[in-house]
């Protein structure tokens, strides 16, 4: 799953039209070119071949004031928004999506209705707690990991990797259960 593919139709999306300049401008004010590597020509190629894909519809509008060629909006078709709703609710399920899609997702997030993203990220806390069982199964009782190596280390990084993530899952989920942030269903007019 790409980050840029998320995070571009999110942004035109959430503008309901817009030009390649508007969603990088988005993009570059939510830090996204620092955690998710979305740079200027990532942007444009996603634009492009998006609406090759039928994710998005391309309008030429007037002439560039500056001299240049006509700027083109884009917004999404049903197909685009149905992918991006898709990457959405598995970066938000998954237990275990790359990083950069995981930021991209919970900074979309408001695009769900409440019940929605908090039935999410409990599919996420429950897969990474099946997981981290899974880690642990075959450990004999009373282990030390200390004394297992680097063999030992390696999972201490997955038990302390996966015990970080189920935290900050749970407290994600707690502050969506007491009404954090203004979901989609909170927001009139907004459709998904």
């Amino acid at each position: 799953m790409s980050a840029v593919r998320l995070l571009v139709l999110g942004a035109v999306r959430r503008r309901d039209r817009a030009h390649g300049y508007q969603v990088r401008a988005d993009l570059e004010s939510w830090g996204a070119h620092e955690w998710a590597g979305v740079k200027s020509g990532s942007v444009y190629h996603a634009l492009k071949a998006m609406t090759a894909d039928g994710l998005l519809l391309a309008h030429e509008t007037t002439p560039s004031t500056t001299g240049g060629p006509p700027r083109i909006e884009y917004e999404t078709t049903d197909a685009g928004d149905e992918a991006y709703f898709g990457l959405l609710r598995t970066a938000l399920s998954q237990r275990d999506p790359r990083m950069d899609v995981l930021a991209a997702a919970v900074g979309l997030i408001d695009d769900l209705p409440r019940a929605e993203a908090i039935a999410l990220l409990r599919q996420r806390a429950d897969a990474m707690e099946v997981w981290r069982a899974a880690v642990t199964a075959d450990l004999p009782p009373g282990t030390d990991l200390d004394t297992w190596g680097p063999v030992g280390e390696v999972l201490g990084l997955w038990l302390h990797t996966a015990d970080s993530r189920a935290e900050w899952t749970q407290r994600l989920l707690r502050r969506l259960e007491a009404g954090a942030f203004e979901m989609a269903d909170d927001k009139p007019g907004r459709d998904r």
